[in-house]
């Protein structure tokens, strides 16, 4: 049957996928199992024709019936299960709670655990999860595939709490950009947890990168961690408490909690002692505070903004910009720019042939393409930019930063932060950022700062990612914790000062061993 997606969060699961999991399990033949939303039975015949007799399973949608002995075809959420079992597995649905049916709204209102640990911002899958861990038997297995998002949101600490307080990880493999399902595009895990009151000290890991279907000789390798150059192998401390989940080895943990301690502010307080580390009242500066950040103007058709090189009268010429798209930025400098066409907004057919007789002929070429642009509720002429945004911001006579809107960082471990004169203009692949008047650090030190690998691991794990590209839009970037020089403090003063000087040096020589110097300073500033 084609996989599909139904009104109760319904991914059915690859039969090898189901295989693999299976056989995470550390279970006998006697093992009591259970199957909290079995689908159409993918678990099931598998566990079946590996011999486990003991098994039972739930399933809400009558419709996926088949003939299958101990399968309720009614709601898990609400059954009334007074068994427990020594290993709970399968693909639970997950649904957030604005798209959950009236009906499912009804039963978590109810519930006991939805209403201790979950709220309104929650996932159908959290139900899943903590009524599967309350049906364990003491050391008993949950193995569950699931997207990996409720693992470092706020709205789910709860949850992370209770499970931490009632086990621990065995493992984890996560998929970030692997297709498991059709036509779903998530980045999924698959995670082996333990009830139990003692705990292991780490958490194996593996992830894999590779966007293409999984197969049974890839699971295999991932799992005697066989497979190279497409998949790390690491170990992890065990979650805590009140602590975001990452999937990071401890070294990389211990130095983003080193760089968020650098770059806190503490609010107002009457406290005389030491706060402590996870107190409320710590926050944290933000490059948002310190830099004024606009997303790139929209053309519509960038091929037919670009000068073509015609002999251009003198109006033609003041009608040039230079533009810089995403694909010429590097780490600090770009690569080049490009001149782009802008005619002022407001003029009539009339004057723009009489004043910009060459670009009118060479918009003409184009005219019918320009025509389909998207017109944001307003009447766009044809040689006319679709969407001036931040065109203000830009304007301002100051050198700028720019970077991609979406960095892939499947093969890398930088982003593409570069420092660029005043008068050029970023497309809308490129955010742009402007210092704010009051801030006294340097373009350069900003930059610098952008570009260090501490930016780089806080935003692999706190930024907005999806799959492997990370998103640089204005609330992305302003989030960016930032560690502001103290002015009071002469060696900060004098640490800023050689790293705006080694940056500029850098940039105009590309000489590798500045760049180290600088990664050094500011090293020194943000993980000391």
């Amino acid at each position: 049957m084609k996989q599909s997606k139904n009104k109760f969060g319904q991914y059915f699961t690859p039969a090898i996928v189901a295989d693999f999991m299976i056989e995470l399990a550390d279970i006998v033949s006697e093992s009591k199992i259970l199957e909290p939303s079995c689908g159409q039975g993918v678990f099931l015949d598998l566990l079946k024709q590996k011999g486990f007799k003991n098994i039972s399973a739930y399933e809400i949608d009558s419709d996926l019936a088949r003939d299958f002995q101990n399968v309720k075809y009614e709601s898990f959420v609400t059954a009334n299960i007074r068994e427990t079992f020594d290993l709970i597995i399968g693909n639970p649905p997950y649904i957030r709670w604005k798209h959950l049916e009236d009906e499912l709204k009804q039963e978590l209102s109810v519930n006991f655990l939805w209403n201790k640990y979950c709220n309104s911002l929650c996932d159908y899958l959290y139900i899943f999860i903590l009524k599967s861990i309350e049906l364990l038997n003491d050391n008993g297995q949950l193995i569950f595939i699931c997207p990996e998002y409720w693992m470092n949101t706020t709205h789910s600490v709860l949850l992370r709490n209770y499970m931490v307080s009632n086990g621990y990880f065995d493992e984890i493999f996560h998929f970030n950009e692997t297709p498991i399902f059709d036509k779903v595009t998530v980045s999924t895990i698959i995670f082996k947890y333990i009830k139990s009151k003692q705990k292991k000290n780490n958490i194996k890991v593996t992830k894999y990168y590779v966007n293409q279907k999984l197969t049974v000789d890839i699971l295999c390798k991932l799992k005697t961690g066989e497979l190279q150059g497409n998949a790390d192998f690491i170990e992890i401390p065990q979650f805590k408490l009140n602590e975001r989940w990452l999937l990071e080895t401890g070294e990389i943990q211990n130095e983003l909690r080193t760089f968020e301690k650098n770059c806190r502010k503490i609010q107002q307080t009457t406290n005389l002692f030491t706060l402590p580390e996870n107190d409320t009242r710590y926050d944290l500066h933000t490059i948002g505070e310190f830099c004024d950040i606009g997303n790139g103007l929209v053309s519509g058709l960038d091929r037919a903004f670009q000068v073509n090189g015609d002999a251009l009268n003198e109006f033609e010429k003041q009608a040039i910009i230079k533009v810089i798209k995403a694909k010429d930025l590097n780490p600090y400098f770009p690569n080049k720019y490009v001149p782009y066409i802008y005619i002022p907004e407001g003029l009539s057919i009339e004057e723009v042939q009489e004043k910009y007789p060459n670009f009118y002929a060479h918009f003409l070429l184009f005219k019918q393409d320009l025509e389909k642009r998207y017109q944001y509720n307003r009447k766009i002429n044809f040689w006319e930019w679709v969407f001036l945004r931040n065109f203000n911001l830009f304007s301002k006579d100051e050198k700028r930063i720019f970077v991609p809107c979406k960095e892939r960082i499947s093969n890398k471990n930088y982003f593409r932060f570069s420092l660029v004169d005043k008068n050029i203009y970023p497309t809308q692949d490129v955010t742009a950022i402007f210092k704010k008047p009051e801030t006294k650090e340097s373009l350069e030190y900003i930059v610098a700062y952008l570009n260090n690998s501490s930016i780089f691991d806080w935003l692999k794990c706190n930024g907005i990612v999806k799959g492997n590209i990370v998103e640089f839009s204005e609330k992305p970037i302003a989030s960016i914790p930032f560690r502001p020089i103290n002015w009071k403090k002469s060696d900060e003063v004098e640490m800023h000062d050689a790293i705006t000087e080694l940056t500029a040096q850098y940039i105009a020589t590309k000489e590798n061993t500045i760049l180290n110097k600088i990664n050094y300073s500011v090293n020194q500033l943000i993980r000391s």
